[in-house]
């Protein structure tokens, strides 16, 4: 069973040519293709396509090239909320990724732009994919949700809300299931589609995901109040500096690392739980995600 590190290596350059070669291919304006290649290329973890073909290994799933095209779209939707989340309107940031922002160096306008680009050539990928029709529709249908007012951008809308106020811990957990766990969601939920798996371990990946997402807010969360721009390629302390509920903020570094480490354990259990379930299932490289997210 390979390590998450040599899986990672595999992967992200089919990713990174989904990606780039779409964007080449169906961006007509020069500045605007541009600007989208140059957050994209700015690199990044790629945590959450990552989780979509995980979960494909983790079934002994051959990957196929429609399968890499639905992981390169969803980091597209990631890339364009950065890029959108950088503007003065927003957070206001000036480093992304170790790199300056989007907005910084093609202008506000373009930077918008880009971030619109990015966000509907990831459903018209999906869309000329190679995929069987319901699922197709399915995925796109929970993308749409994931993305959307009901997720990520909710949960943007509730965070800007959130500036200068002190928030409930049910009202932080509710704006990052929105903000950063909707995504992770669907990438557990588009692997568990992709590899055919019935509604029964889905859903069980859903929950895996939910405790995941949570567990990857607190511990950036962490790292925003305790790192470095060195070490995390972006401004620090700029939760503090917007006057944001944070899970530190909250429960202390102590409590944070605490509900960190709860999520965690949370996560570990529900694939545990997959794994009794289905004869199929081999735990090994998600939970080496799960062991990569402790501090």
């Amino acid at each position: 069973m390979e390590d998450f590190n040599d899986f990672r290596e595999q992967s992200l350059p089919l990713i990174e040519k989904e990606m780039e070669n779409f964007i080449n291919d169906y961006t007509t304006n020069n500045q605007l293709k541009e600007a989208m290649l140059y957050s994209i290329r700015a690199g990044g973890k790629r945590f959450r396509p990552l989780l979509v073909l995980a979960v494909l290994q983790a079934f002994n799933k051959e990957v196929q090239t429609h399968d890499y095209q639905v992981a390169a779209a969803l980091e597209m939707i990631h890339t364009y909320s950065l890029i959108h989340d950088d503007l003065p309107a927003m957070d206001d940031d000036d480093l992304r990724r170790g790199k300056p922002t989007n907005h910084k160096v093609f202008g506000e306008a373009q930077a918008i732009l880009a971030g619109d680009g990015l966000l509907t050539a990831a459903f018209q990928l999906i869309a000329i994919s190679q995929i069987e029709s319901d699922q197709k529709i399915l995925l796109i249908q929970l993308l749409s949700k994931a993305a959307g007012t009901q997720g990520m951008v909710a949960g943007q809308a509730g965070d800007l809300q959130g500036e200068n106020q002190s928030l409930s811990l049910s009202e932080l957990v509710d704006i990052h299931e929105k903000k950063t766990g909707a995504l992770i969601e669907f990438a557990l939920l588009a692997g568990g589609i992709l590899a055919e798996q019935p509604e029964e371990i889905v859903l069980l990946l859903g929950t895996f995901a939910q405790h995941l997402g949570l567990a990857f807010q607190i511990k950036d969360d962490l790292l925003d109040a305790t790192s470095s721009e060195e070490a995390l390629g972006k401004q620090v302390g700029r939760d503090e500096a917007l006057h944001k509920s944070t899970y530190p903020s909250l429960l202390g570094l102590t409590g944070a690392k605490e509900a960190l480490e709860e999520q965690l354990v949370f996560a570990s259990t529900v694939l545990e739980t997959i794994k009794q379930t289905s004869c199929e299932f081999h735990s090994e490289l998600l939970q080496e995600l799960v062991e990569q997210l402790r501090l």
